[in-house]
């Protein structure tokens, strides 16, 4: 195979892979805004109610910061396999261009 076509196929991989962690984060950030919208729903029965606003606020508080927490983990780490595949299929181009 030609070095020029290798190198397309390399970036046809990298492309791809970011592609696809691209739909996992936005995905992800869609299923947070769904996930923090039905869990504010009892929250703000609550606030109608008037029953407790200090200790509702205060749930809401550690309600987002956990919630929070969840995405940026599942983001860093759909970041993290990116940056794996991309260092696999780059390594795997030279080795294969190594052997030639």
């Amino acid at each position: 195979m030609a070095p020029y076509q290798e190198e397309d196929e390399v970036s046809d991989d990298r492309k791809l892979t970011e592609l696809i962690s691209e739909i996992v984060d936005k995905g992800a950030t869609t299923v947070e805004d769904v996930h923090r919208a039905i869990a504010d729903m009892p929250l703000e029965v609550l606030d109608r109610l008037e029953i407790a606003p200090a200790t509702t606020q205060e749930v809401r508080r550690i309600q987002d910061q956990s919630i929070g927490a969840i995405y940026d983990l599942i983001r860093e780490v759909n970041q993290r396999v990116a940056q794996l595949a991309a260092d696999l299929l780059e390594g795997g181009g030279k080795k294969e261009r190594d052997a030639e």
